[in-house]
């Protein structure tokens, strides 16, 4: 066979590319002696506060970027200028404008380093997080012969034989998570360089594992970021490729939850991920306007097209047909309504016969959101009688973390709970909960209110109906009398009350679409109202 001739253009590449490795291996001993110099001080004072142990800091090759504009120039000067614009590490001011004359300067100043490696573990990038005041947070190299950030997960070299071992890929939005995480016991992890997940990206992660873990912030950028890595993911799915996600608490990221619940708060979190066609699912859901019946032919024309973008025929009709189930359980509709009315039926049945639970569930979610009712009442409180085991674990958890920590609000309890033995409150179903209006999105001064008239009026009732009883025994011995009169005092005081209740539950739910009357008629059976 005739060998090809060599292409000049791919040899010259390849030699340009050696010379930037050099470059490159040059600026990672450089950074990593300032940070253990004079000016590393605050960098190394930030890596102590995250909690980063020298090891760590050794393993991941942090350096710093000292504060000025021309340190690594003359530093690397051997190299020279052209050289080390390439390389991404100075920037080549827009001499159009000025006529030129103007010097190339230091891309990386007052930063926090992190080489960032290719798969063999050369370093072909880095990225600078800011020490102190000042934007962008997080600075990355642009993309040069080396680097194209489209195509390089941070910390690949080191989480692919991980992910080998551990049977997963982890991926999560930036790289001090990472760091955490590895850290934790965790080193089969990776993130993106501050981009959306590419179609390039989740090709390299299915070649390390069927199905990587998503693990991006509880916020609600965090959560689109999520989303967007679903819905990008989702015309590429093959049998035996998918994406799984993890939810993080409200407002938390991996670092958060590894430094407040140690290695077992994130392990309780991979033992039960959210898979995709559900996390694809939700979000359609949360985006559509489902009151109405255009909002909800606008969800299933969505998520007919979600399902048609599949490339794969066989995977393309399951996610046709899961889309469709689903949407029948939430709505119901043609074939299935009857099934569904049914379903709701029985619901309603088991709604009534668990009314009691169903109460205090609606108080102890209430309590959760201003826990400063349940400090400021709670001898009150205390005379609930929570007889479930679970809600009564969860009360006395409530309990002692007000008293603990005086400004404890509604994420705080959250997140106590998901990592605590008590386990975490399953979150509030509009459809099956009781909507009492400290649910509505008032002034918080009038959600504490009703919520303490809620509390005071359960308590007053209960109280009542003791005292009834003893009326009405007495009654049965005296037809006439101050017991007849106290026990039709007594009624009446127990029927103020109930309509008390009930009227908190109808203003709540008043013009709430097809939850309102449903809310207000289980609250007045359980109440004895009908």
């Amino acid at each position: 066979m005739e060998v090809p001739a060599p292409d000049p253009r791919a040899q010259e590449k390849a030699e340009r590319a050696v010379g930037l490795y050099e470059v490159m291996d040059a600026a990672v001993a450089w950074f990593t002696e300032q940070l253990d110099g004079p000016e590393g001080h605050a960098a190394r004072a930030y890596l102590v506060e995250r909690g980063i142990t020298e090891a760590t800091k050794r393993k991941f090759g942090f350096g710093f970027a000292p504060d000025a504009r021309g340190k690594l120039k003359v530093a690397l000067k051997r190299f020279g200028n052209e050289k080390l614009v390439e390389a991404g590490l100075l920037i080549a001011p827009d001499d159009d404008k000025t006529g030129g004359g103007k010097e190339p300067y230091d891309r990386f100043r007052g930063r926090l380093m992190f080489p960032i490696r290719d798969a063999r573990g050369r370093c072909i990038a880095f990225s600078g997080r800011i020490v102190g005041a000042g934007e962008p947070k997080y600075l990355n190299s642009p993309d040069t012969p080396l680097f194209d950030k489209g195509r390089t997960l941070f910390n690949i070299e080191k989480a692919a034989p991980a992910s080998r071992s551990q049977g997963r890929i982890i991926v999560v939005e930036g790289q001090m998570d990472v760091v955490a995480l590895d850290q934790a016991g965790f080193p089969e992890t990776v993130a993106p360089l501050g981009t959306a997940v590419t179609e390039t990206q989740i090709s390299q992660l299915w070649r390390l594992s069927d199905k990587p873990l998503f693990c991006f912030d509880g916020d609600a950028a965090g959560q689109k970021a999520a989303t967007r890595a679903a819905r990008r993911a989702l015309p590429l799915v093959q049998p035996g490729h998918t994406l799984a996600f993890l939810t993080l608490p409200k407002g938390r990221d991996p670092d958060d939850l590894i430094r407040m619940g140690g290695a077992a708060a994130f392990a309780t979190l991979l033992a039960a991920p959210q898979s995709l066609v559900d996390k694809v699912w939700r979000a359609e859901l949360e985006e559509s306007d489902t009151f109405s019946p255009e909002g909800r032919a606008g969800l299933r024309q969505r998520l007919d097209q979600r399902a048609a973008s599949i490339e794969n025929p066989y995977i393309r009709a399951e996610y046709k047909k899961t889309f469709e189930d689903l949407f029948w359980e939430q709505f119901g509709w043609g074939k299935k309504r009857v099934e569904v009315s049914s379903e709701l039926a029985e619901s309603r049945k088991a709604k009534r016969k668990g009314f009691e639970y169903l109460l205090m569930r609606g108080i102890l979610l209430g309590l959760c959101r201003y826990p400063d009712v349940l400090r400021d009442n709670h001898d009150l409180a205390d005379e609930l009688e929570i007889t479930d085991p679970k809600l009564r674990r969860v009360y006395e958890a409530l309990s002692l973390a007000v008293f603990e920590k005086p400004d404890i609000d509604e994420d705080m309890i959250e997140e106590m709970l998901s990592t605590s033995d008590t386990g975490p409150m399953e979150k509030r179903n509009i459809h099956k909960d009781l909507s009492f209006s400290f649910f509505k999105k008032h002034e918080p001064a009038r959600g504490r209110a009703d919520l303490r008239n809620v509390i005071g009026a359960v308590v007053a009732e209960r109280e009542i109906e003791a005292a009834l009883a003893l009326a009405n025994k007495n009654f049965r011995e005296q037809v006439e009398g101050p017991e007849w009169e106290e026990q039709q005092r007594l009624r009446s005081e127990r029927d103020r009350m109930k309509a008390g209740l009930v009227s908190w539950v109808e203003e709540a739910t008043g013009g709430n679409g097809n939850q309102s009357d449903d809310a207000a008629d289980d609250l007045a059976y359980g109440l004895g109202r009908a």
